[in-house]
């Protein structure tokens, strides 16, 4: 069975009429600078193809946007509860409400919902551009995306994101950062918690770790990847502790599996950083309500929400002029890192 008809656009009636987008902007809008033959030529194709320019389409044409889409490929509890998303959507909450517009929010199973989701959302005129998360290696958004013309920005690295416009983090310089951290404290069996392996930012945090550690001279530093969760991240850590050759320190890809792993260390006896020192990611309120306070490789989430929402507008207005990378995560050592335990630091 064959799917709903491709969104005809401006550009097709242009192609199909012999000229350019602009003409036919100038003819429906009837102003000067076409022929009347030519306008009726474009009128004649637009009424063949069942194309007229919408509310929507005069709306993007004077700068002024209503809606923009988002999809989360997240479970609604994870997402109650983990801060990133919280800060991150009121980041771009703040830029939308400055310029009266509003988010169209939507939780999906799959990749595969994702994508049916932004075809109805653009196809129906029901958005003006989207924020596209979670990329993947080959991630399959990109083509289905770019081949209906939706205007969109990545929140992921460029070399993940195809042409779409790219606002991204430096993960790989962040996590050395972490593991250079760890060792300067005599740290030498580092572990590390991630996010799900098919995430693109989680494959190259881990391969950053990796690196780093090798480079350093450390031991092999093993890493889980898990569903970012509380459970998923106790789980990890327990694993981690029990082993026979378990870590003197352990960074997590979010906050909320790093203050599961400090209940986890208290549980199994092990006092937090006498014992073993935790590092997370997001630097949110929860790394400091927690005791001991949790060190965190720190940025401003809600900022980055900002930016990307910016960057949107521009793309929506065709005054982007390429990819964006906000600042780097940087260290916030606080009281869940410590030197290393003596008979499993630096040998003597």
């Amino acid at each position: 069975m064959s799917g709903p008809p491709e969104r005809v656009t401006i550009k097709d009636v242009a192609a199909r009429a012999g000229v350019s987008k602009g003409a036919v902007s100038l003819a429906f809008n009837h102003k000067p600078g076409v022929s009347d033959a030519t306008r009726e030529r474009i009128f004649a194709v637009a009424r063949e193809l069942g194309w007229a320019p919408s509310a929507t389409a005069r709306s993007l044409s004077s700068q002024r946007v209503d809606i923009v889409g988002l999809a989360l490929c997240r479970p609604a509890r994870l997402l109650g509860i983990e801060p990133f998303y919280m800060d991150f959507i009121s980041g771009i909450e703040s830029v939308l409400a400055d310029r009266s517009c509003s988010l169209l929010l939507r939780l999906v199973r799959d990749v595969d919902e994702e994508i049916a989701l932004y075809r109805n959302w653009w196809r129906g005129r029901m958005i003006a551009g989207a924020v596209l998360v979670d990329f993947r290696q080959n991630d399959p958004r990109v083509p289905s995306l770019q081949a209906i013309g939706l205007p969109a920005v990545a929140v992921g690295h460029p070399s993940l994101t195809g042409s779409f416009p790219a606002v991204w983090t430096d993960d790989a310089t962040a996590v050395g950062e972490a593991v250079r951290y760890l060792a300067a404290l005599g740290h030498r069996r580092i572990a590390r918690v991630g996010g799900p392996a098919e995430l693109g930012h989680s494959a190259i945090r881990a391969e950053a770790f990796r690196s780093t550690v090798r480079g350093l001279g450390l031991e092999e530093g093993r890493q889980i990847a898990t569903g970012f969760d509380e459970k998923e991240g106790a789980r990890a850590t327990r694993s981690l502790l029990l082993a026979a050759d378990r870590p003197t320190a352990i960074v997590y890809d979010n906050d909320i599996m790093a203050v599961a792993g400090a209940g986890v260390a208290a549980e199994m006896g092990l006092v937090v950083p006498d014992d073993l020192s935790l590092l997370a990611w997001d630097d949110s309120q929860l790394c400091r309500i927690t005791h001991p306070t949790l060190s965190a490789m720190s940025h401003d989430v809600h900022r980055f929400g900002a930016e990307v929402a910016r960057v949107l507008f521009e793309v929506i207005e065709g005054t982007h002029t390429g990819p964006h990378q906000v600042p780097t995560p940087t260290l916030t050592p606080r009281g869940s890192t410590a030197p290393a335990p003596a008979s499993h630091g630096r040998p003597a």
